[in-house]
């Protein structure tokens, strides 16, 4: 961050909470979405169906890695690098009081972290159902990548 400009900077600030934002979703469709849909899915062969129900079998250690884990990660490295974001500003323009663009920082942060995620919260129960089997595709997709390239095929 210290060598970007100001707007990669940002920008890549933005991913950070973003992810932040995104894994907390999961966490909250994970626990509270129901099983009986995906055991439809799994009979009738829907990719990533099966990932779907070790998600949910498993909701309390997802949601705690997609909730806790990840949620407090991406808050301690946004916090860090919107104190670099105000030192840069800090060092190419000229204020009076260098510390209201910290707490204009710190704020900003804040604000759209805590708003995502509650608008979030709000998205994830209401398409649980969605989201949980979005993540299973994505699992069972990373699960079969390498079927998917020529070459040596591994065995089941």
């Amino acid at each position: 961050m210290d060598g970007s400009g100001i707007v990669t900077a940002f920008l890549t600030l933005l991913a950070i909470v973003a992810v932040g934002i995104v894994f907390d979703i999961i966490g909250v469709a994970v626990t509270s979405a129901d099983e009986v849909p995906f055991h439809s899915m799994a009979a009738r062969k829907v990719p990533g169906a099966r990932e779907c129900i070790w998600l949910l079998r498993n909701a309390e250690r997802v949601g705690s890695i997609c909730n806790d884990v990840v949620g407090d990660i991406c808050g301690v490295v946004s916090g860090s690098a919107s104190a670099i974001i105000a030192a840069q500003i800090l060092q190419n323009f000229s204020f009076t009081w260098p510390k209201i663009i910290s707490l204009l920082m710190s704020a900003l942060v804040a604000a759209v972290t805590v708003g995502g995620k509650a608008l979030g919260k709000t998205v994830a129960i209401g398409s649980c159902t969605k989201i949980v089997h979005g993540v299973g595709v994505f699992l069972y997709t990373l699960r079969h990548l390498p079927d998917w390239f020529p070459g040596k095929k591994k065995k089941r």
